[in-house]
Formats: structure tokens, C-alpha cells, sequence
């Protein structure tokens, strides 16, 4: 772990502690607790302290200056590659990873889903893309873990804020833009703009990956652009067949069609497929050589994760966006034979702005949806079901805010060939209400629910 901290808790007898604001703590708060636990130096925008202080205009520039300066020189031999997007970046990053893992390529995994070496959890992590400080040390990690490539999700905050500065991608992507993080960002043109500075971040002779089918796509046109989709484009998808727990997909490039099987379900992962395919083609490996090992890879947990029910299916996705659950649910019903019974709800302390619109796509393209809490936060639970069923034209819902009781009814509804699908927390096994986190996993109340119905009605 590198010798300057910003969480005082974590300083070592030695360290320098950099005193940061952010949106909700000041750490020029805690410098007396990091002198306590021995810093030798504080940098601070302000005040005098009994050990070596510096004075700086901006604690964050500085911060992020040192690092650059003192330690991204060090890993210039290490591949980078980044993919940025609204919808699709963790399981298209997991893949890279794990194809690259399959190939015999030591690597490591930033993202949504913590820190992985060799397609293994090192770590949890509190954010999609990990603050700069901590990004450092993970890269760091990685190196003397032997990782020749590293795999990051990259998120619009990191790219408005600063947070990969020092970092040169060997191969970046872009998945698709919809709504998300207008809270942060106030408008889409901002946050389109921010998902754009990932070009800033690209090697000379990097390679920039774009869905060509998303509207945003042409806009990151890089002096080495490469395209996927189904629309005319360097890494063209022909054609796809959905087999009960795999999917066929029939694609081309450089004048070369080829035929490949993956253990995926759903169109959108078709796309998430690709992308990681052409990634890793992008760092030196053969197509046919990256079609090999493809069955030895799967989506990462509550990614379109599909349990049997009895008969029918319980499938747990991190959907929490409209676009996400737009598609989540049309690529079940494209792929189902009996109704479509949906679990969702929406954070509190986040853009209001989008509830309706999910509440909407919710119960139109359901049979029947449940609306439940998902982390409300420090919100009024009852204020942000009012704005979900705002948007909702149909009659074809309940509310129960208990997420538990919420799985339970919808596990009991279920007939064979249906399908539940639970919506917006995915791999995460917590519940935010307050500023409390309380233990909550949709999977495992999912397999709570068929070991105590073992002997259900279901056939």
C-alpha cells in the first residue's frame, strides 16, 4: 500500500496524510487523528499542525498530481483496457477477463463487481471505478501479483472527476448511452461529454471499440476506430439463436464470417459478447483462438443469472436504469414460454426523474410487477413508490415494500415456464435504508425460498 492516505484511519506510522473534501466529509477534519496514528506530513488547504505541513491550493490536484508524477511511470508495461457506457460494462469487462484468464494471460479486474485477479474476487470495492488513491494501489496490487493486463469498467464520474489520471489505455469501449447519474450530472450532454474524455485516456496506438448501433456511438470516432453491431461495422453480427441456457451467434470480420456458442443468454449480451471478443482480439489474439475458450466463460452474478423454480425460472439482473430494464425484460420474453412477473423499484437519493419512466416500462411489458424498495437511502420510501406509480398506466401491479416479503409473493406466484425477474440490485447482498446497510441478497432469498418449498406445487 502506497505511503500517503486520505482516510485516516488507514495511516501508518510514517505516512502522509492528504486532507480531502468531498461531497460529505472534509478530511482537514480528521488531520489530528491521522497525527495521532503518526503521519509525519499532512497536506491541507488550510491550518498549522505539529508536523510537517504543506499548504496546496486543491488537496485533489494535488493528490492526483503526486500520483501521476511518482508512480504511472510504473506501470506503462501493463495493457490497459477500459470500457465506459450506461448499461453493460461489467459483464462485458468480466469477460475480457475471464477470456483472457482462459488464454493463459494473468490479468486483474476493476469494476462494479470488486477487484479479481485472474478472473478470482481479491476484493470488494465502493465504487465502480475506485478514487484515484485507491485505483493506484489496485494497479499496484495487480503488478506484483504478476497481472500483464488489467480489465476496468469506467464510470462518468471517474472521467468527470479526475479519477484515471496517469492511466493510457491500450483498448477502450463504449457500450451505450441512456439515462443514468442525472443527479450528478444535471443533463445528458453532460453526461455524454464526460463518457467522452475517455478518448483523452487512449495510447497513440490505442484502439477505441464502439457500438455502432447505440445513436452516441459515431461520437467517439478515434484515429483507430473499430466498430461492433449489427448495423454495418467492422465486428458485424449476423445473425443469433437462443438455445435453452446458450446462445449462438454468427458474426464477421476482415472478410471472415464465424460461428461461435456462448454460455449467455439475451441479445444485449450478445453485444457485451462482442466487445470482449474484440478486445481482446485488439491486444494480439486470434479470433478463432478467443472462439476456443468461450465456453469456458459465463456472465459474472446477477447478471441475467437464471435459477430454476420448480419448473420456472427466478432471474436476478442489476437492471436499474429505463434502458436496462427495457431490455432485461424484452430479451425474456423473447426467450419465454409462459408470463413475465417482474420485481423493481428504484434508489432513494437518486434521480427522480427516471422513476415513472421505469414504472412505466415495468408494467407494460409484464404480465404482473411488484414494486419493492431498493436502497432508499435517507428518502421517504412512500415518496419514491409515488413517482414510480406516477408513470404507470395499467392496473397490473401490487406494492409491498419489504423486499423479503416482495421475492417471497413473487416466487409464490409462479407457474411452470414463468419467469421472475428481480431487478435493480443484482450481486449486491445489502439493503441501504437510512444510513444503515442491512444484509439483503436476491439470490439467496431466492434459494431460501426453494429449500423451505422443496416439496412445492411446481412440476
Amino acid at each position: 500500500m502506497l505511503n500517503i492516505k486520505t482516510d485516516s484511519r488507514l495511516v501508518e506510522k510514517g505516512d502522509t496524510f492528504v486532507a480531502i473534501k468531498g461531497n460529505t466529509v472534509d478530511g482537514h477534519d480528521y488531520i489530528k487523528e491521522a497525527i495521532k496514528n503518526e503521519a509525519t506530513k499532512v497536506v491541507c488547504e488550510h491550518g498549522e499542525y505539529d508536523v510537517l505541513t504543506e499548504c496546496v491550493k486543491d488537496t485533489n490536484d494535488y493528490l492526483n498530481k503526486y500520483l501521476v508524477d511518482n508512480y504511472s511511470k510504473s506501470f506503462e508495461d501493463i495493457k490497459f483496457i477500459g470500457i465506459t457506457g450506461t448499461n453493460g460494462k461489467t459483464t462485458t469487462a468480466y469477460l475480457t477477463s475471464q477470456l483472457l484468464t482462459n488464454l493463459n494471460i494473468k490479468n486483474a479486474y476493476i469494476g462494479t463487481i470488486g477487484f479479481y485477479m485472474d478472473s478470482k474476487l481479491v476484493k470488494v470495492l465502493p465504487n465502480t471505478t475506485p478514487d484515484i488513491l485507491l485505483l493506484y494501489n489496485l494497479i499496484l496490487e495487480a503488478k506484483e501479483l504478476g497481472a500483464k493486463v488489467i480489465v476496468m469498467e469506467v464510470s462518468s464520474h471517474a472521467l468527470e472527476l479526475h479519477r484515471i489520471d496517469g492511466i493510457k489505455f491500450d483498448v477502450a469501449g463504449f457500450s451505450n448511452l441512456t439515462e443514468d447519474h442525472l443527479l450528478f450530472h444535471k443533463t445528458m450532454e453532460n453526461y455524454m461529454n464526460a463518457k467522452l474524455k475517455i478518448l483523452n485516456y487512449i495510447k497513440d496506438d490505442g484502439v477505441m471499440i464502439s457500438n455502432i448501433d447505440d445513436e452516441a456511438g459515431m461520437r467517439f470516432k478515434y484515429k483507430n476506430f473499430k466498430t461492433i453491431g449489427f448495423k454495418d461495422s467492422d465486428y458485424h453480427i449476423i445473425n443469433y439463436k437462443f438455445n435453452s441456457m446458450t446462445t449462438n451467434i454468427e458474426f464477421s470480420y476482415d472478410n471472415k464470417v464465424y460461428n461461435v456458442e456462448t454460455n449467455l443468454l439475451s441479445k444485449f449480451n450478445i453485444y457485451n459478447y462482442i466487445t470482449a471478443l474484440a478486445f481482446v482480439n485488439n491486444i494480439g489474439f486470434s479470433i478463432d483462438d478467443i472462439i476456443k475458450v468461450t465456453n469456458k466463460i459465463y456472465p459474472p452474478s446477477g447478471r441475467n443469472e437464471a435459477i430454476n423454480v420448480f419448473g420456472a425460472k427466478a432471474i436476478i439482473d442489476y437492471a436499474h436504469t429505463p434502458d436496462a430494464v427495457l431490455k432485461i425484460i424484452n430479451a425474456n420474453k423473447e426467450n419465454n414460454l409462459g408470463k413475465i412477473i417482474t420485481i423493481i423499484g428504484c434508489g432513494g437519493d437518486r434521480d427522480p426523474k427516471k422513476r415513472p419512466i421505469m414504472g412505466n416500462i415495468a408494467t407494460d411489458l409484464s404480465d404482473f410487477v411488484i414494486f419493492t424498495n431498493d436502497n432508499p437511502r435517507c428518502e421517504d420510501e412512500k415518496k419514491i413508490m409515488d413517482d414510480i406509480i406516477s408513470g404507470v398506466n395499467k392496473d397490473n401491479y401490487k406494492i409491498i415494500f419489504d423486499r423479503k416479503d416482495a421475492i417471497k409473493y413473487g416466487l409464490s406466484l409462479l407457474e411452470k415456464n414463468d419467469s421472475l425477474l428481480i431487478l435493480g440490485k443484482g450481486h449486491e447482498d445489502y439493503q441501504i435504508i437510512g444510513r444503515e446497510k442491512i444484509h439483503l441478497s436476491d439470490k439467496e432469498e431466492v434459494m431460501n425460498y426453494i429449500k423451505t418449498n422443496q416439496k412445492g406445487q411446481l412440476s
